[in-house]
């Protein structure tokens, strides 16, 4: 895990930069294309300053780059090229150049991959665009319908604000064209605006909901942490309905309150629907929303208002750290635990780390929210490298549900059936008392095996060594590596036998047609995030869920994730010993997380709740810890047997991932490494492998995996690299190196 340092204003430079370059001036641009280091030009006509946005030559290209310092000067003078222009946008602050620096270092990507992390905003070059809007115009209508009187009495409303033609109309409940008849008759102005406006201002001083006595000591120790202006990390700790959104948005007061802006994580779009609702309740306005539904003209806005410091706070999915903020104060990463915070394609990095280092080179302060929090984070806050605030019981009158464990090796079930009959009892009795029941399990699709029941052949992706998925919804079957689709087949592929294909297994698609056949009287809804083409889809069926809209829920690990649903009272867990399987290092602590998370979905409100885990393995010492919830119990469990291994987050560990067309020389590839492994015996690690990684192929390349361990002090990223340089890469051999892996497939 990465521990944050102090470091000088430029991160890992140390050489003093002037503070402007006069014209023809030599400097270094970084680009975002992959050359691997900055790239000399003369500065353009009027000079410029460091860490500038500009355009220049590239070939026969124009490309953005970062003026990133003086230049090398290793060059021939008299053929470096002028800087085109400079971007009319903020500079790249010293602090922000500083941590992708520093991220760059400890995940060993080159600069230009971290660059480009950092403007993923279209148009940034691009002068200011503008956009019709409409107000109230001095005239009055000659005849007045009750369509024209309803856009004439919003306008009123909002005083003398500007609202789009769709705005206006939505707000008077009415069409475009009344609208526009005003316009005709000057009772409406339609004017042009720039269309990257601020954002409308929050209000740190509205009331907030009332605290219990522990939320309002956590509160006050988060603001005064905050107020204090310095970096630090605190684990903040309460269970499944505690109420930590309400106690870390009066941390995000604190920094408004303070001029300074905040940025909130979250691990999942569908989250964000429900959370800016709160947010809007709290501060009076809504917030910038950065993730990848947001389009483009909206990225382009809130990278600009961030840059400026017209957005006070970001809601967003984790490559929203990489936004160029003008003074960050506090950054919080909620369900820290949270798989989907570390980024496994591109650039590899864990954006609860990123989170921490970008909060130390700032002076911001971190708060890593969860019921189930990382090993990681529980061990630096046990070592006291973390401060610790815990809320140990729920909001308002609901209480923590009643745990059980359902052996299904009791149980008789038919082999087409996944729903144990204890567990039916249990739904038929939550929907004859009109409360909502949740069935989940942890698989996309209907069945994840497709067998031909003449020949054995499983369905295969073309391009991966992965079986196919069917999604019945889709009518299709899917590879869940590649993405890769195909129509679901009437006969096999292998032995050309019609009729005998059959799934094998459930999928979240199956149990919802189960649920059909069980529950024939309820209202049943699917949450899979591959089951709705868009996240605002997704976010309105999360909502009308919530309203009631529902009796059964069916969910994937989608359902973990925070939700709150108030007549929800029961959640049955069909295969609880999913996750135990296999050799992933974090299997334990994964499912333990995952299971008190979707355990804790249950009664949130005023009626009691259960949860049902359905289990062969009730004597597992992870499904009796989670029954238990004895959670310090766990944790220490688990941190002694890390520690005894010298595994994270008591060792340190780097995945190398080789990968190309041809098998043979990828191998060959990966035995070089292994053979040459002097840098990283010098500093006592050991390398395993090179084996074929668990999913061999994947997009028609060949996978080899090697791992490295080391004693946690050791100075692991200079060996890799070191070692890594030894390798050629040539064709389409390439090579990837995760430090701190969190999957090895």
């Amino acid at each position: 895990m990465l521990k944050p340092k102090s470091c000088n204003r430029a991160g890992a430079r140390t050489v003093s930069l002037p503070e402007y370059f006069e014209q023809g001036a030599l400097v270094g641009v970084l680009t975002t294309q992959p050359l691997g280091r900055a790239l000399d030009y003369r500065a353009p006509e009027g000079g410029c300053r460091p860490g500038a946005f500009v355009e220049v030559p590239l070939g026969p290209r124009r490309v953005l780059g970062v003026v990133w310092g003086p230049g090398q000067g290793d060059y021939d003078i008299s053929k470096v090229r002028q800087v085109i222009r400079v971007l009319d946008t903020a500079p790249m602050r010293e602090e922000m150049r500083a941590f992708l620096e520093r991220a760059a270092e400890y995940t060993l990507t080159p600069m230009p991959a971290m660059l480009r992390l950092a403007t993923r905003a279209p148009g940034l070059g691009d002068p200011p665009s503008m956009r019709r809007v409409y107000r109230r115009g001095a005239a009055e209508p000659d005849k007045m319908t009750a369509a024209r009187r309803r856009v004439l009495e919003a306008l009123a409303e909002y005083g003398d604000l500007s609202f789009t033609l769709k705005e206006l109309a939505e707000m008077a409940g009415t069409g475009t064209s009344a609208v526009k008849g005003l316009v005709a008759q000057g009772a409406v102005l339609e004017e042009d605006s720039p269309r990257d406006l601020p954002f409308a201002r929050l209000n740190p001083d509205l009331p907030g909901k009332d605290l219990t006595k522990d939320q309002k000591a956590g509160a006050s120790r988060l603001a005064e942490a905050v107020r204090c202006g310095r970096y630090g990390t605190t684990l903040l700790r309460g269970v499944t309905g505690s109420g930590k959104t309400e106690v870390y948005l009066e941390a995000v007061a604190a920094a408004l309150r303070a001029g300074r802006q905040a940025l909130v994580l979250l691990p999942e779009i569908a989250l964000t629907a429900e959370f800016l609702t709160r947010v809007e309740a709290r501060f009076g306005a809504k917030p910038a929303e950065w993730h990848s539904g947001a389009t483009m003209t909206e990225r382009r806005r809130i990278w600009r208002m961030v840059a400026c410091g017209d957005a006070q706070l970001v809601i967003g999915a984790r490559s929203a750290l990489f936004l160029p903020y003008q003074n960050l104060g506090l950054v919080v990463v909620d369900e820290e635990h949270d798989t989907s915070y570390k980024q496994e394609e591109g650039v590899l990095y864990n954006a609860r780390d990123m989170a921490v280092l970008r909060a130390s080179i700032c002076g911001a302060h971190v708060v890593l929210a969860s019921a189930t929090p990382s090993l990681e984070t529980w061990a630096n806050a046990q070592a006291g490298k973390y401060d610790r605030l815990d809320l140990p019981s729920r909001f308002g009158p609901s209480v923590m549900p009643d745990m059980r464990a359902i052996d299904m090796r009791g149980e008789s079930l038919p082999s087409d059936r996944w729903v144990s009959d204890t567990l039916k009892q249990a739904v038929d009795q939550r929907l004859d008392k009109g409360e909502q029941a949740m069935l989940f399990i942890n698989r996309r699709g209907y069945a994840p095996i497709t067998l031909c029941r003449a020949c054995g052949h499983q369905i295969g992706c073309d391009d991966c060594d992965a079986r196919m998925v069917e999604h019945r919804f889709l009518k299709r079957l899917v590879c869940h590596q590649c993405g890769e689709t195909k129509p679901m087949p009437e006969k096999c592929p292998a032995c050309e036998v019609e009729g005998r294909l059959a799934p094998v297994g459930p999928g979240v698609e199956r149990l919802g047609e189960e649920a059909a056949l069980l529950f024939p009287q309820a209202r049943i809804a699917t949450l899979s995030s591959d089951m709705y083409g868009t996240a605002r889809a997704l976010k309105e069926e999360i909502v009308r869920i919530a309203d009631g809209g529902a009796d059964i829920i069916i969910g994937t690990q989608l359902v973990a994730k925070g939700h709150n649903f108030p007549k929800l009272t029961l959640v049955g867990v069909i295969d609880a010993d999913l996750g135990l399987q296999g050799s992933d290092l974090r299997a334990a602590e994964r499912t333990f997380q995952l299971m008190r998370q979707v355990s804790g979905r249950a009664g949130r409100a005023e009626a009691p709740g259960a949860a049902m885990l359905q289990t062969f393995q009730p004597e597992h010492p992870v499904i009796r810890a989670i029954l238990a919830g004895e959670e310090e119990q766990f944790w220490q469990a688990e941190a002694r047997e890390r520690q005894a291994a010298g595994v994270p987050p008591y060792g340190r560990m780097a995945g190398i991932i080789l990968s190309g067309t041809d098998v043979a020389k990828v191998f060959d590839a990966g035995n070089q490494l292994a053979r040459q492994d002097q840098p990283l015996r010098s500093i006592g690690a050991q390398v395993f492998g090179p084996a074929p990684a668990p999913i061999a192929r994947v997009r028609g390349r060949h996978r080899v995996r090697l791992l490295v361990k080391a004693e946690k002090t050791a100075p692991l990223q200079s060996a890799l690299s070191t070692w890594v340089a030894q390798l050629r890469l040539r064709g389409d051999l390439r090579v990837a190196v995760d430090i701190d892996p969190q999957s090895f497939y």
